[in-house]
């Protein structure tokens, strides 16, 4: 299995002239996986070798503007890129509670209709992530529904025995995000490759002795 990580945006605070907000994706499989999207991803996806159209998960870390103000715009792009699919997967979307229901509020705002499903997946912080006088309690907003054509939609709970959120988990890798410190609740990511077996001539190994 190949990996391959191109930066689309390493600004903080809002994109410039020659630096974007942040934003970054992983390529595997033919698979895209975008992690954060801060304002003019798309456009910098478009300077770039990848096509936005094989995005199919896309990882917040955390509810800065920097880091997901980018997220409705590309939502919309993608969907005047594509045709209408009833079989097409949904885009999964993780990222902080709270996610959920911006998205939500601006694809509704905005009369917004996405050609394709979407299914925003929400990590449940703890208080001791950010300053105490940081931490809002978003577990009142919109629960976990389901999403238009069918997408279920998730609150991940902390695992206090591997200390740790298990986000994805397939034949090959294993995705899961980790508490972070920061001014509001912040998550790191990481994309663990599963061991595999290696493929061995038994046969000439022993004539060879």
């Amino acid at each position: 299995m190949s990996m391959e990580i191109t930066f689309l945006g390493t600004g903080s605070a809002y994109p410039s002239p020659t630096r974007g907000a942040s934003a970054l994706v992983l390529r595997r499989e033919g698979e895209c996986w975008l992690f954060d999207c801060g304002e003019g991803t798309q456009t910098q996806l478009m300077k770039s070798h990848l096509k936005a159209g094989r995005i199919t998960k896309i990882f917040i870390t955390h509810l800065h503007g920097d880091h997901f103000f980018g997220l409705p715009g590309l939502l919309c792009t993608l969907s005047l890129q594509s045709s209408p699919d009833p079989n097409k997967p949904p885009v999964d979307i993780y990222g902080p509670l709270g996610l959920g229901s911006f998205v939500r509020r601006a694809m509704e705002l905005s009369h917004s209709q996405l050609l394709f499903p979407y299914a925003v997946h929400e990590l449940v912080p703890t208080r001791d992530q950010c300053p105490a006088e940081e931490f809002k309690d978003f577990s009142s907003l919109d629960g976990p529904e389901v999403s238009p054509r069918g997408a279920e939609e998730r609150r991940f709970h902390l695992d206090p025995g591997d200390n740790s959120y298990l986000l994805v988990e397939d034949e090959q890798v294993v995705v899961k995000a980790f508490r972070l410190f920061h001014r509001v609740p912040s998550f790191g990511f990481v994309v663990e490759e599963k061991p595999r077996a290696g493929k061995l001539n038994v046969e000439k190994l022993k004539a060879f002795g």
